[in-house]
């Protein structure tokens, strides 16, 4: 095989202080997560000491106040880590992202007493968060979620079954969107559950094709106990607490997107180099050099498209449309770009020695979580054309 090592990405960070951290999370990728991926993924490991190590470095409350244990770093620092992560392993950069979007409420919608009590050990303490919209029956069409909370007295009292839950049964702390009140988006409240509450419960996880080692699974809520205390926002607020973490959450999605791509296109560069028919690397002939130059110019356009949906955010300025092209655009490159590696490499691509397959099989659910690329377009043409008719 090639000598040649991939080449880091090139990166245009706005401090001193941000160069730094790439640094940092490319040591800690490069020594403690890269190694061990390949493995762990085969059995299934979900790594939690990983994000122990993350939190303890810092790294899972980059986008969040200083004050409350975050990194004050801008969004468009904090997704080119996700995307740096993800490209050693999607368990862990997409595990980093949901955690993200597990923190955004309370982060964004808590009271100051809220925020001081919970957000230092969310961010900076060890704990790993997840995010609870999705339900059996109510996945793309999440305003029609049944999970019922119900107030009694100082508490709430949650029943329902949440599905698709990214950390279900490892998360140290929920944020569950639940119904309150009439049927559609306005009946909906969110709460900050304990992963240890009372009447909690995991299913076994789902069997997945890919990103085995990051444990999906239903959740039971059987009369779990809440205290008003940990109501975020106010009752009926939930659903617009839910939609603004996705747009933020999507950009997170795409980052991993075009990490996982990055990595696919380092293995088939590698390869292509280093392979010889007919006397020669495969790469000299134009057939692959073609395919590799269109798997970089994918890559290239999306961390473009994701960055730029970014420095929107940063700069407050509305993202929701450019935060669904980015994770139409990066998921769908990352699904074309881990099947042309495996098809550089060939039959080899299609073994469990090489990882390309592994990057195929993890590209596929990208174009699935937070959004299906269906309902990315539905987004986007409603900021074109405005809302359906009926």
């Amino acid at each position: 095989m090639s000598d040649r090592a991939p080449q880091s990405v090139e990166r245009r960070l706005p401090t001193e202080e941000s160069r730094q951290l790439i640094a940092l999370v490319r040591d800690i990728a490069q020594r403690e997560i890269a190694p061990r991926a390949a493995e762990e993924e085969d059995a299934g490991r979900f790594p939690r000491e990983v994000f122990t190590l993350l939190s303890a470095s810092g790294l899972l409350g980059l986008p969040y106040d200083s004050g409350h244990g975050g990194g004050d770093q801008p969004y468009e620092v904090y997704l080119q880590v996700l995307e740096e992560l993800a490209a050693a392993r999607l368990t862990v950069g997409l595990g980093v992202s949901v955690h993200s979007l597990a923190c955004h409420g309370v982060a964004g919608y808590g009271t100051k007493e809220q925020q001081a009590e919970h957000l230092p050990s969310m961010l900076a303490g060890g704990l790993l968060g997840a995010y609870c919209l999705s339900e059996p029956a109510s996945g793309s069409d999440a305003a029609s979620l049944r999970t019922k909370a119900v107030r009694d007295g100082d508490d709430w009292v949650i029943t329902g079954t949440k599905a698709w839950i990214t950390h279900g049964g490892v998360a140290d702390f929920y944020t569950v969107l639940a119904r309150t009140g009439a049927d559609g988006a306005r009946g909906i409240t969110a709460f900050l559950v304990p992963g240890d509450a009372a009447g909690l419960s995991a299913a076994v996880p789902e069997k997945k094709m890919g990103m085995k080692g990051s444990p999906t699974a239903q959740l039971h809520f059987d009369g779990v106990r809440v205290p008003d205390a940990r109501r975020i926002g106010e009752e009926g607020q939930g659903f617009a607490i839910a939609l603004s973490a996705l747009d933020s959450g999507r950009l997170g999605i795409a980052a991993c997107a075009i990490g996982v791509a990055q990595a696919a296109l380092d293995e088939a560069v590698a390869y292509a180099t280093g392979r010889k028919q007919f006397g020669r690397p495969i790469a000299d002939f134009q057939g692959l050099r073609f395919m590799l130059a269109d798997m970089a110019t994918q890559i290239e356009a999306g961390r473009s498209l994701y960055l730029e949906a970014a420095r929107l955010r940063d700069a407050g300025s509305p993202f929701s449309r450019q935060a669904a092209m980015a994770k139409l655009f990066c998921t769908d490159a990352a699904m074309r770009v881990t099947t042309d590696a495996v098809q550089v490499l060939g039959g080899y691509g299609y073994t469990l020695d090489f990882p390309v397959e592994r990057f195929m099989r993890e590209a596929k659910v990208l174009q699935i979580v937070e959004g299906t690329n269906q309902i990315q377009r539905m987004v986007i043409a409603r900021h074109l054309a405005g809302p359906e008719t009926h």
